[in-house]
């Protein structure tokens, strides 16, 4: 019959939290001017209600992505945050 091996209490994994890193601070203030453009979307004024997305393009961009407004006047990308809003409509800024 085997006998099972003994460790030391030190030898042991250390329960979860034990041996933990700190946690993390808090996240940095967003600058005042990154808030701004967080706050005030850029706005695309389009005549029609299929519009496409791509952040722009380029290496920093984000995936083609197609949008249709059905019903609304506005539609906003789930990627880069852009209002593309029916001329005319609620969101146009010439309105």
């Amino acid at each position: 019959m085997a006998t099972k091996p003994k460790w030391r209490e030190d030898e042991m994994a250390s329960p979860p939290g034990k041996n933990s890193p700190p946690a993390s601070k808090a996240a940095p203030p967003i600058p005042e001017s990154q808030q701004q453009f967080m706050d005030n979307p850029e706005i695309v004024v389009v005549t029609t209600r299929k519009v496409a997305c791509d952040g722009v393009g380029g290496a920093l961009g984000h995936p083609k992505v197609w949008y249709d407004m059905s019903e609304d006047d506005h539609v906003e990308c789930k990627y880069c945050d852009r209002v593309f809003a029916l001329k005319g409509g609620s969101r146009d800024p010439a309105r």
